[in-house]
């Protein structure tokens, strides 16, 4: 059998599949790469590696019932013929993967669509971070990047491993929840209880006299962690939100980071893993040693690469060739939204790759509506323009104050080279040159 067939037979055989890390390693090993080899090309230290693919040799040895390692990994396979029915549980699986029921894209993909590319290592760095004592694990990323999707991959995992999740989105929060710093912490402490579907007793915990930060520590150490039971995963989805109340900002993340300090010593605390996702760069004055934005791991989501572009139009059902593939780069430089809607509309027939790219930077193209939120964001902002119009206007690398450089970069704008940004893709320097250049 081929290693395709492998990795295809041991998903629909091993009782929890393969994680991407050991899929990456059942590959290299397969084409005879050491783990320092290995180690190199996916960032990940050598022992780390070496730790997962003895795990990886074990639960083979003990599926097959034979000595499977490293160094006979490819002997013992390559040579065995597949049984009807496992070629038939390969047929199947992959026949799921080519036909999949078309999303429009927009919102996060679950866990199971087969539209979600992974980008190798986010992937599995953050599935391991998830199981490690008082983890925060931070995903940071323009809109329409894939954070949320990340998220949900990540929860699974601890799901897997029998941990309660809870997210709290703060998109959904009223503006009311922001009046006062007193109501964000009761409104924060009160949603996690409910989703833990804990009875509410925030009254018998919250006391004025030792003050939010105090009772809501309390409140979670006291009884949320405890009534848990197992490890909780925290994950809160769109923290950039709570930025624009810099009182309640400053107070809060303070405390997400006293938390995670808290785990060194205390065991309660080692129970809680947080998630936190945000699209714009932290512009409040936070200490270094009170801020949760300095520790834990950080992860930001990459655009897609040439070969990702082509196995996402491959999961579309369409037939591209690496010229095509590029040609859709060429505009949106491996933006996962923008090249996700681009391959619906092509694999619903509605639209060509020609007519999509000569429409892409006007208001009568797919993007328009994207284009024209960011524009809104860009607008309200008077350095935000002035800055993006100066990139947009000339064909070389612009340099900008750092504080503006960091909020387009954050916002999916530009690229960011040393001191200088360029525009992020065709797309983003046509429409914005069209629309902020034309008088």
């Amino acid at each position: 059998m081929t290693v395709e067939e492998l990795i295809d037979l041991l998903k629909v055989s091993l009782p929890e599949g393969l994680t991407p890390l050991q899929e990456t390693v059942l590959r290299f090993t397969w084409e005879g790469k050491t783990y320092a080899s290995m180690a190199a090309e996916t960032n990940y230290v050598k022992e780390y590696l070496s730790r997962t693919a003895s795990e990886l040799w074990s639960t083979l040895s003990n599926f097959w019932e034979e000595e499977i390692g490293k160094n006979n990994l490819r002997q013992v396979f390559e040579l065995r013929q597949l049984t009807k029915a496992q070629r038939q549980a390969i047929e199947q699986i992959r026949r799921d993967r080519t036909t999949p029921v078309l999303e429009f894209p927009g919102g996060p993909l679950a866990v199971n669509s087969p539209f979600y590319i992974e980008r190798p290592p986010i992937e599995s760095l953050a599935c391991e971070e998830v199981t490690k004592p008082g983890s925060i694990i931070r995903i940071k990323a323009p809109w329409k990047m894939g954070k949320t999707s990340l998220m949900l991959r990540i929860l699974d995992r601890a799901e897997s491993q029998k941990y309660r999740t809870v997210t709290i989105d703060f998109q959904q929060a009223e503006k009311t929840v922001f009046s006062t710093t007193d109501k964000f912490f009761r409104w924060f402490s009160s949603n996690v209880g409910l989703k833990l579907q804990l009875e509410p007793k925030l009254d018998e915990y919250w006391d004025e006299d030792i003050g939010r930060k105090v009772s809501c520590t309390i409140y979670f150490q006291a009884y949320l962690l405890p009534q848990a039971q197992c490890p909780l995963v925290l994950a809160l989805n769109e923290i950039n939100r709570v930025f624009e109340y810099p009182e309640i900002a400053e107070e809060f993340f303070s405390l997400l980071r006293s938390w995670y300090e808290q785990a060194r010593s205390l065991k309660i605390w080692q129970n809680l893993r947080l998630i936190l996702t945000y699209s714009t760069e932290i512009y409040i004055p936070l200490q270094i040693n009170q801020s949760p934005f300095n520790v834990g791991l950080p992860l930001k989501s990459p655009t897609f690469t040439s070969e990702q572009v082509l196995a996402l139009a491959q999961r579309h059902g369409l037939d591209w060739t690496t010229s095509q593939t590029k040609q859709l780069m060429g505009m949106v430089g491996g933006h996962p939204y923008l090249t996700r809607l681009a391959l619906y509309y092509i694999c619903q027939g509605e639209l060509t790759l020609k007519h999509i790219l000569q429409e892409a930077p006007t208001e009568s193209g797919i993007y328009c509506d994207h284009l024209r939120k960011i524009m809104t964001v860009v607008q309200a902002d008077t350095a935000l323009e002035n800055a993006l119009k100066k990139v947009i206007a000339t064909d070389h690398p612009v340099k900008l104050v750092a504080a503006i450089a960091y909020k387009l970069d954050s916002m999916g704008l530009v690229n960011i080279n040393g001191d200088f940004v360029t525009p992020s893709c065709e797309l983003y320097r046509l429409y914005f040159k069209n629309q902020m250049l034309q008088n």
